[in-house]
């Protein structure tokens, strides 16, 4: 019930109701990411849709889904057999705004104090 209600009063909770008959009525599911979102397609306008697994943030899409969503590449991360390098990290969404963010010492929003200046700047003058 809480989730029926959500669709029906929210924008930014997964999907809305619209947002649902749309995607039963002309959309083709694609694929899914590690995160949970789902991914859709609808062939006849070659429109690409995200339907986020929680809150809406475009943050949480993978720079492979997000390239296939924004017209980048043809070829969705499901229908490749993509490999990451050894190098390459994991995608983590921006976490900016939230508890989890970065938050530096000496900052307002953390403990402890600013380290002091170590002296290694030299301004710039002009001659």
């Amino acid at each position: 019930m809480k989730q029926f209600l959500l669709q029906i009063f929210t924008w930014w909770n997964g999907q809305t109701m619209g947002t649902r008959f749309y995607t039963w009525r002309k959309g083709e599911l694609v694929g899914k990411d590690e995160f949970g979102n789902t991914y859709y397609r609808e062939s006849k306008r070659d429109k690409r849709w995200v339907i986020y697994n929680g809150v809406a943030e475009a943050s949480a899409v993978p720079p492979g889904w997000n390239g296939w969503l924004h017209h980048t590449v043809d070829v969705a991360p499901s229908e490749e057999d993509y490999q990451p390098r050894a190098w390459q990290q994991p995608h983590e969404q921006n976490m900016t705004g939230t508890p989890a963010a970065y938050r530096p010492q000496g900052s307002v929003l953390s403990s402890g104090e600013r380290p002091a200046a170590t002296g290694d700047y030299k301004a710039w003058r002009p001659e």
